[in-house]
């Protein structure tokens, strides 16, 4: 878990506190999962922070975000959005808030609806 003054300390307090959600590491970042599927990597790469989220609703806004400060945002494959941002200029909470319940969503809904599917399937053969 990052220090208080970490920029990423309460977006990872705010993961944590999903329910059943795993904390790991992935390289040199935190990592969150629910339903053992990714929902957040976080850390500090090349002098600044770093955020990725899995987001789908979303990507729209992360897409014009990242039209007009590339730096900060980038759309990457499968829905992946990563935010690199400063002590100085942190992520903006209601954003990060948006994209990390969103991701989180995705986790939880995805698993127990494809395991329903498959049953179905199943059943009807």
């Amino acid at each position: 878990m990052p220090e208080a003054n970490d920029p990423t300390a309460p977006i990872c307090l705010k993961a944590s506190q999903y329910p059943d959600v795993d904390e790991g590491t992935a390289c040199t970042q935190n990592s969150f999962k629910a339903n053992k599927k990714a929902f957040l990597y976080i850390g500090q790469q090349g002098g600044r922070y770093k955020a990725m989220f899995k987001l789908q609703k979303s990507i729209p806004e992360a897409s014009k975000l990242a039209q007009k400060n590339p730096d900060d945002f980038q759309v990457g494959s499968n829905g992946w959005v990563t935010a690199r941002f400063s002590f100085e200029a942190p992520l903006p909470k209601k954003l990060w808030e948006k994209w990390l319940e969103e991701s989180h969503g995705l986790c939880v809904a995805k698993s127990p609806a494809k395991k329903s599917q498959k049953g179905k399937k199943k059943a009807g053969n």
